[in-house]
């Protein structure tokens, strides 16, 4: 008969790992998620389940629950394999090329963070996938940051922030859709009450892009570092509008509501296929000397890029290295990350220690502003514990209902709660699928972008004030539909 944990006991793995974590950083720096973290995150699943153990679990019960831990995230694994396909093929085949050639042209660097931030949004609302839209074009504009001698950090802010606005309010989201359906309230009432965190976060994001824009000076000179850039893509390339073809049907497939891993691998081909009708001598190059068939050549280069990674040879070598990138081998320490990542979360789950918290933080919750603050707080916990963004809506939804009925307050304000911190942290926890995975797609460190995140933690800082002052809170007696008396 299992046993039910303490909150010490609940609280000791999360302990561990926080040290742990703080070790790894420490000793390996940018290092710390190609090993060390994952070290770490499984120790502490070791940690969990020997406390299971004492509580009366077995070995067994515990493997088969960080089996099925593990197996919720292959989905994401899926996609970042496909990801990783795409990136390669989408520089093979002068794609990404053709969107930094003219981005270099058509973008100011004094506006280029905000502009990336509306950009992203406008393409993760048509889309409903920030992971879509960070992967399509989010890739091209770290490379026109990078080409600017921008921060990589501030524009992956940028990129991100833009990219969880338009995915918070498209009704297209997964995560759109899944909070409400926990908290019990319509999608379109969920979407409108969210507009009253969700824009005054994004504006406020904009205004700190924008002055960070204007007094920011780029490491390059522009007159001739982003003049040899554009020369080395003109030679080594042959550009034109028509590459953007892959992109535009990405974002159809997605809009028609096409899953993100088949768009995505479809999106990689199509890349591969451009690449060798337009760029043979870019994949003749990369191949190197072969006896074979010039078409074996050409599908050989597709293939490799398919797998690994793209080195660029365009003889320029800030360019070089902005486009030597891709490949599925390339997603591996990431695919690591994750595993390791839900391993601890499912420790932690099936050995109730997650629930022990979770209530041990509801009884402190007295007030309606410290509902929503446990409400938030506990969806950013699952989302560093439990390392998933799905499972950091659907527990505390599951957890906090009734409790939002019993105080009578109206079901939309626990789903906006639940999107406004388990949506949009997932992005700033390294080890979360979320973190993960835009670190590996815009290659910059989940640590460096964070600070520039403005739009993804403002909004649960707006949320917590809304709670405590009960500006925008709604009683349950009220009518479900939003209005702006509200």
């Amino acid at each position: 008969m299992e046993s039910r944990p303490s909150i010490w006991q609940s609280l000791l793995p999360v302990g561990i790992l926080i040290l742990l974590l703080v070790g790894s950083v420490n000793l390996f720096g940018d290092n710390a998620s190609y090993g060390p973290n994952q070290v770490a995150l499984i120790l502490s699943a070791v940690v969990a389940a020997s406390i299971g153990l004492r509580l009366g679990f077995t070995w067994k019960q515990m493997q088969e629950a960080m089996i099925k831990g593990v197996s919720l995230s292959m989905g994401a694994i899926f996609i970042l394999l496909a990801v990783g396909s795409l990136i390669g093929t989408w520089i093979l085949g002068g794609v990404v090329p053709t969107m930094m050639y003219y981005g270099l042209q058509i973008l100011n660097p004094s506006i280029f963070y905000t502009a990336c931030c509306i950009i992203c949004a406008i393409v993760a609302v048509v889309s409903g996938s920030s992971w879509t839209t960070v992967s399509t074009i989010g890739i091209a504009l770290i490379g026109i940051a990078a080409a600017f001698g921008l921060h990589l950090g501030i524009a992956a802010g940028a990129i991100i922030s833009g990219s969880y606005f338009g995915d918070k309010l498209s009704p297209l989201s997964d995560t759109t859709n899944l909070a409400p359906a926990m908290a019990g309230t319509e999608l379109f009432v969920h979407i409108r009450h969210m507009l009253w965190t969700t824009v005054p976060s994004i504006i406020l994001a904009l205004i700190l892009f924008t002055i960070i824009g204007l007094v920011q000076q780029p490491e390059m000179n522009l007159s001739s570092g982003l003049g040899e850039i554009l020369q080395a893509l003109e030679n080594s390339y042959n550009l034109g509008v028509h590459l953007l073809i892959p992109v535009l049907v990405v974002l159809v497939l997605i809009y028609k509501k096409m899953p993100a891993f088949p768009a995505l691998l479809i999106g990689a081909l199509l890349g591969g296929v451009t690449g060798m009708i337009f760029q043979q001598e870019v994949i003749l190059t990369f191949v190197g000397g072969s006896d074979l068939p010039r078409i074996l050549v050409l599908l050989q280069g597709f293939w490799m890029v398919m797998f690994g990674e793209f080195v660029a040879n365009t003889g320029n070598a800030a360019l070089d290295d902005l486009l030597t990138r891709g490949g599925m081998s390339n997603m591996l320490d990431t695919i690591w990350l994750i595993l390791s990542a839900m391993m601890f979360g499912a420790a932690m789950e099936k050995t109730g220690m997650l629930m022990v918290i979770t209530e041990k933080i509801l009884s402190a919750a007295r007030s309606t502003g410290s509902l929503i603050l446990a409400t938030l707080g506990t969806a950013f916990g699952l989302n560093v514990i439990a390392a998933d963004q799905y499972i950091s809506i659907v527990i505390p939804g599951r957890m906090y209902r009734a409790e939002f009925e019993k105080r009578g307050l109206d079901p939309k304000n626990l789903s906006r709660a639940l999107e406004d911190s388990g949506t949009l942290t997932s992005a700033l926890v390294p080890w979360n699928t979320c973190g993960a995975f835009m670190a590996a797609a815009l290659g910059v460190p989940t640590l460096y972008y964070l600070p520039f995140a403005f739009f993804n933690y403002t909004n649960p800082v707006i949320s917590a004030i809304y709670g405590f002052t009960g500006f925008s809170i709604v009683p349950l007696a009220k009518d479900s539909n939003d209005t702006v008396s509200e």
